[in-house]
């Protein structure tokens, strides 16, 4: 009997662990919030994604191209990239509790603020300025002008896109003019060297492990792979058709790809750098479309760009630009399980499992 007690004791105490870690993750029955950038609309949709229905749509600056979300959940810093002739110079903050603007940041010269990614640990964010060929480092905790940290040149044309190592040690630049990515060692706080990819260098990931970088070059139709250790492009992969961001799955098996052009999630093995799948994405683009960026290119392609996996690895959420919704898809089966209606050209995602403060 007292034998029974203890193990009954144990399995409760076990019990009630495995559902504390569940509240506290969010691992429960939410699945938690998918920011959304609309960069036509100028917003920051954010939905619940147990119900696919926005529960608040945040104004921005013009043109949001990116977004970023802090370790714990609790801040959302959106990049206000600009339009076309008229570059943007400010980031909106949004608080993920309130879901409100706290702060607008203004980087006075610094134009086209970009690609984004915050540091593992504190408030620390790093920032692509595109027009000066520079990369950011801000303390996202200090006031005015004191938040720019530090200012690292790439050297190179259109710095659009940043990722880093998951020991915050370096940082990675894709250039999108220069074909080509900038590194930048955050320790010792100076550029390192230059690697040159592809044409149309923009989308870029780390691998979990921190040991290979990948490029998607868009214009060349391949995929650069950089080799962390030698700094060097160790295998190049032939991916049509114009390939614009990837990211790596979370257990760093498979890298998922979105092709603008042909509207496909490309599906590549990591060990062998081959292409496994291409999840086609059918609807069409509207007739508003022909308005926006890659009007004539694309055609009636819906224009698949930003990439956002769940943190589980079960799901990818697809922004496609010129239909205005998410894909949702699963990765395990490569299946397009439904869409999520947005604003007007989704673009860049972020995730929370936050719940807004009533």
């Amino acid at each position: 009997m007292v034998i029974f007690k203890s193990r009954c004791f144990i399995f409760f105490i076990f019990f009630m662990s495995v559902l504390f870690l569940f509240a506290v993750h969010g691992l429960g029955e939410e699945p938690g919030y998918l920011i959304v950038l609309n960069k036509s609309a100028n917003t920051a949709m954010i939905i619940d994604l147990k119900t696919d229905q926005p529960v608040s749509t945040v104004p921005t600056g013009e043109g949001p191209h990116e977004v970023a979300v802090s370790k714990d959940g609790k801040v959302a810093v959106v990049g206000n990239y600009g339009i076309r002739g008229k570059a943007g110079s400010t980031l909106t903050v949004i608080d993920l509790l309130s879901h409100k603007v706290v702060d607008t940041i203004d980087l006075g010269d610094f134009l086209a603020p970009h690609g984004m990614v915050f540091l593992s640990k504190g408030r620390r964010l790093l920032v692509t300025a595109e027009v000066n060929q520079s990369l950011l480092l801000l303390d996202m905790q200090k006031k005015g002008a004191d938040k720019i940290l530090k200012t690292f040149p790439t050297n190179q044309q259109i710095s659009h896109m940043v990722a880093i190592t998951p020991d915050d040690k370096v940082a990675f630049v894709a250039n999108i003019g220069s074909g080509s990515v900038s590194v930048i060692d955050l320790e010792a706080k100076k550029p390192v060297t230059i690697i040159p990819t592809g044409k149309g260098a923009e989308g870029i990931d780390v691998s979990p492990d921190g040991k290979q970088v990948w490029v998607t070059n868009r214009a060349e139709d391949t995929i650069s792979v950089i080799d962390r250790a030698s700094l060097s492009v160790k295998q190049t992969i032939k991916c049509p058709s114009f390939p614009i961001r990837l990211k790596f799955t979370p257990e760093g098996r498979e890298v998922l790809v979105s092709a603008a052009r042909s509207g496909e999630l490309v599906f590549i093995d990591v060990k062998t750098y081959k292409e496994v799948h291409r999840l086609p994405f059918k609807l069409e683009a509207s007739q508003d479309s022909k308005a926006r960026l890659f009007k004539d290119e694309f055609k009636r392609s819906p224009v698949p760009i930003g990439i956002l996996i769940h943190p589980t690895g079960k799901w990818a959420y697809v922004a496609a630009a010129y239909v205005d919704n998410v894909a949702v898809v699963d990765i395990k089966k490569r299946k397009l399980v439904k869409w999520i209606a947005t604003g007007k050209e989704p673009d860049g995602l972020g995730f929370t499992y936050q719940k807004k403060i009533k």
